[in-house]
């Protein structure tokens, strides 16, 4: 009997193979018919795209521990799917940490997205808990102690919106998170790749050789993107902008729009030479499904 796969080793793999991995991100869902809905129906579907990995966000604050590592524990024992299971240190002692550690190598989960984290609802700034972590580098080095784990961790190819001190600034914390023991880095969602590329290039002037992720969005339309673009800090660019202006009262017109502009962007990103792509499906099939048919990765 196989224990569950480590993500660093499925990215090796598909190296190896001269393919990029794909990976989906999905979060738990807020109500019991939406749980039905996401194991029923939306989860069913996306893991007949056969992904090489997915991972599960975790509430603000911590909020959704619990569903998550219970969503992670069912996607692999159901799928088969390597899964990773996002831990912040928001909320949460040392000592909170380790057993949450503890219990998530006891589910069988070995993948984990290490993670600061957003403050709690209503809190305008992060402040570690007494007896808590201040940077996710420290939970990295954490997980390192603790076992064979895969870690990955969150890059930001415009700069982390909190770090005052600019984005190369935070683009050698980044280094830090890796030096500390990360297998991987998954980035945030942008919209223009040039942002990507400079963020990559940067980074292996740095000396960093783990694999880079790009996150990509399929957009649904304005509201959302504004909405998202607001909680991560990432700039919408102008002809992106203007475009769904013109779209925002055309529902169908704006998914159609996301699936062209996520599938274009993606294409200039594999003929970049990324290791894989990760796609933040909101919990959606039908955006990500065209896109990877417009791939040819279906």
């Amino acid at each position: 009997m196989h224990g569950p796969l480590l993500i660093r080793d499925v990215l090796a793999q598909r190296q190896a193979q001269r393919r990029a991995a794909v990976s989906f991100e999905f979060f738990p869902p807020k109500t019991e018919e939406g749980e039905r809905t996401f194991f029923d129906v939306t989860l069913p579907q996306l893991a007949a795209l056969k992904p090489d990995f997915c991972s599960v966000t975790y509430g603000a604050g911590g909020s959704t521990r619990d569903k998550t590592l219970a969503i992670v524990e069912t996607i692999q024992r159901r799928y088969g799917l390597p899964s990773m299971a996002h831990l912040t240190c928001v909320g949460s002692t040392v000592e909170q940490l380790r057993e949450i550690i503890r219990q998530a190598r006891a589910r069988g989960i070995v993948n984990i997205l290490a993670l600061r984290g957003d403050p709690p609802a209503g809190a305008r700034e992060f402040t570690p808990p007494p007896g808590g972590f201040t940077h996710a580098w420290q939970l990295v080095r954490l997980l390192r102690e603790m076992g064979d784990f895969c870690i990955g961790v969150a890059g930001f190819p415009e700069g982390h919106p909190a770090c005052a001190e600019g984005k190369y600034a935070d683009w050698r914390y980044l280094k830090a998170k890796i030096d500390a023991g990360a297998d991987l880095v998954i980035t945030q969602l942008f919209f223009d790749n040039a942002d990507f590329w400079e963020f990559r290039d940067y980074l292996t002037r740095l000396g960093v050789r783990v694999p880079i992720l790009p996150g990509v969005l399929p957009i649904l339309g304005l509201q959302q993107v504004q909405r998202l673009t607001q909680l991560c800090g990432a700039r919408i660019p102008d002809p992106l902008r203007s475009r769904l202006e013109t779209l925002a009262d055309d529902e169908e017109g704006s998914i159609a729009f996301g699936i062209e502009y996520a599938s274009q962007q993606c294409q200039d990103l594999l003929r970049g030479g990324v290791p894989g792509i990760h796609f933040y499906t909101l919990n959606r099939v039908r955006s990500t499904r065209q896109i990877l048919a417009n791939l040819g990765l279906v």
